[in-house]
């Protein structure tokens, strides 16, 4: 655990506010599920506003990503603010409907599993063009349209108080307001790396991590739920920070 220094944000949210922030799901409807009776019993008794975070990655690897979407369509809990941020495998999904070429990296990245949770069937991966063009068409055709509104409404990030949401993390020697999208989906090393004071905590996911990191400068909480079964909602709460999570 890094000692915090003077420069570095001071968690907090905004007064009567509470915000449940969930990590990467990847087509695990049934760790979802768990997760959203968690937080339902959780916020018995308290009047504030309440804001659902998801982190991305609905899809993909997992065998129900149609299911994913289809929860989180629902807004399901009554008086709750919903915030959806986009991940790079629903930016690879939405390329691939428009860019056949994206398809091998597409399949070979969890894109297999969510072909068949729509019904798209596929023997492999195609050895030509013309098989991941047929692929894209039925796609089109399946996927319903309230899916793909979903989908291309995400954001890249979002902000509260002390803190910054985002699926990948952030360009460090950038600001936050001028953060690109790519690197918002996809940053890495360079970012978990660093050991830049920024702006605000980053609250992100995308990395896989054993245990929930909690840094001064940033939180990760991409548990690994495809293969792990621990999928993690972090809820924050004036200057106080807590896990719910399943499979513990």
């Amino acid at each position: 655990m890094f000692s915090r220094n003077k420069q570095e944000p001071l968690p907090y949210l905004p007064d009567n506010t509470r915000v449940y922030c969930v990590g990467d799901i990847h087509g695990r409807d049934d760790l979802l599920k768990v997760v959203i009776e968690q937080i339902k019993k959780d916020i018995l008794g308290y009047s504030g506003r309440i804001i659902m975070v998801f982190l991305g990655d609905y899809i993909d690897r997992g065998m129900h990503s149609r299911e994913v979407i289809e929860i989180l369509l629902k807004n399901s809990l009554s008086g709750v603010e919903y915030v959806y941020i986009r991940g790079n495998h629903e930016q690879t999904l939405l390329d691939f409907l428009f860019m056949d070429s994206v398809g091998r990296f597409w399949l070979n990245y969890g894109g297999l599993a969510t072909l068949t949770s729509y019904g798209v069937k596929v023997n492999g991966i195609p050895g030509d063009t013309e098989g991941y063009i047929r692929i894209q068409q039925e796609l089109k055709a399946r996927i319903p349209d309230k899916h793909l509104v979903f989908l291309k409404n995400t954001k890249y990030s979002f902000e509260l108080g002390a803190y910054f949401f985002v699926h990948a993390g952030v360009y460090p020697r950038l600001p936050l307001a001028k953060q690109l999208p790519e690197d918002m989906l996809w940053i890495r090393n360079e970012f978990l790396r660093s050991r830049r004071a920024l702006e605000k905590i980053i609250v992100h996911g995308h990395t896989v991590v054993e245990e929930v990191e909690i840094l001064p400068y940033r939180i990760g909480i991409d548990t690994g739920a495809y293969t792990t079964g621990i999928l993690t909602c972090l809820v924050l709460q004036d200057d106080q920070q807590k896990l719910l999570q399943t499979g513990i």
